[in-house]
C-alpha cells in the first residue's frame, strides 16, 4: 500500500479570514485532521462547514499519539497537522510528528499561510534583515536568565511570544539584562482589538501600571549596537585604565574580560603569568 500524506497546514492567528482557499480544500479532503486543541480547530471547522474528523495531538501525548498518526500514515491516510494558531511546528510538538514523517520516508508537504512571529516583526517596523525567533522563554526563571544573558550582544532584531500573566515579568527581566533598549509589543495580531507599542522597556512597562496585559502577545526586541572598543593591547594597562577611574582590581578585570570578548580567569591568568 502506498504511504499517506501529512499536511502541515497554517490556520489563521485572530481573523478567521486568514486562511487560504488550498488550506480549506485539504482540510476538507484529507481522512483526519490532528489538531492541538481538538475544541479550538472545531471553530475554525465549524465557521467553514468542514465535516473532516479531527484527533488531539499536543504536548502532552505527542509520543503515543505520534505513534498512531504514523501508523495510519503508512497505512495510506491523508492527514492534516494544524495548531491552535498560525503555522504548525513553530511553538508546539508538530516539529517531533514531522521530524518523524522525514525519518520514515513519509511524504510531508506545506499549506503555508499566516505566522505570528513574522507578521508582527513587519507590523513593528523594526529591522527585519537580520532578525532571530526565539518564540517562548523557558518558565524557570534562571534558565531564562541564561538565555537573556546569552542574547545580550545578539545585533540581530529579535522576537518572542509571551502570554500576558508573564509578560511583565519577561519585560523586566528583558530590561535588566538588556538594557532599557527599544521594543514593540504586538497585541491581538488581525482581531478587532490589534496594537502595537512601540518604545522602551520602561515606557512601555510603565503603560501597564493600571492596566493589566491582555491577550496574545508578540514581542518584537531591538538588537545590540554593535560598538567597535579601542583599548590598550597590554592587558595589564587595559586593567590599570579601569583602576584609574576608581574600579577595583577585580572590577577593572572584569570589565577588561569584557571589553576584550574573553573570560575573567583569561585576563586574571595573563595578569598573574607575569
Amino acid at each position: 500500500m502506498v504511504d499517506g500524506i501529512l499536511y502541515i497546514c497554517a490556520t489563521p492567528i485572530g481573523n478567521l479570514e486568514d486562511i487560504t482557499l488550498r488550506v480549506l480544500r485539504v482540510l476538507g479532503e484529507v481522512d483526519l485532521i490532528a489538531a492541538e486543541d481538538t475544541r479550538h480547530t472545531a471553530k475554525l471547522l465549524h465557521h467553514y462547514e468542514i465535516k473532516t474528523p479531527t484527533t488531539s495531538y499536543h504536548e502532552n501525548n505527542k509520543e503515543t499519539k505520534g505513534k498512531q498518526l504514523i501508523e495510519r500514515l503508512r497505512g495510506g491516510a491523508k492527514i492534516a497537522l494544524v495548531s491552535d494558531s498560525g503555522m504548525p511546528g513553530i511553538s508546539d510538538p508538530g516539529r517531533e510528528l514531522i521530524q518523524t514523517c522525514h525519518d520514515e520516508d513519509i511524504t510531508v508537504t506545506i499549506c503555508p499561510g499566516a505566522t505570528a512571529g513574522l507578521s508582527a516583526l513587519v507590523l513593528s517596523g523594526f529591522t527585519i534583515h537580520p532578525h532571530v525567533f526565539e518564540g517562548f522563554l523557558p518558565r524557570d526563571k534562571s534558565d531564562r536568565k541564561r538565555i537573556l544573558g546569552g542574547l545580550v550582544t545578539e545585533h540581530r532584531t529579535m522576537v518572542f511570544y509571551e502570554a500576558p500573566h508573564r509578560l511583565i515579568t519577561v519585560l523586566t527581566e528583558m530590561r535588566d539584562m538588556l538594557g532599557d533598549r527599544k521594543v514593540a509589543i504586538v497585541r491581538e495580531l488581525t482581531k478587532k482589538f490589534e496594537n502595537v507599542s512601540r518604545g522602551t522597556f520602561t515606557q512601555i512597562l510603565d503603560s501597564y501600571t493600571d492596566t493589566a496585559p491582555r491577550g496574545e502577545f508578540v514581542i518584537i526586541v531591538e538588537g545590540a549596537v554593535e560598538q567597535v572598543v579601542d583599548f590598550p593591547e597590554n592587558v595589564q594597562e587595559h586593567i590599570n585604565g579601569f583602576m584609574g577611574q576608581g574600579h577595583s582590581e577585580k572590577d577593572a578585570i572584569k570589565l577588561a574580560a569584557k571589553e576584550r570578548g574573553v573570560s575573567k580567569s583569561e585576563i586574571y591568568n595573563q595578569v598573574k603569568r607575569k
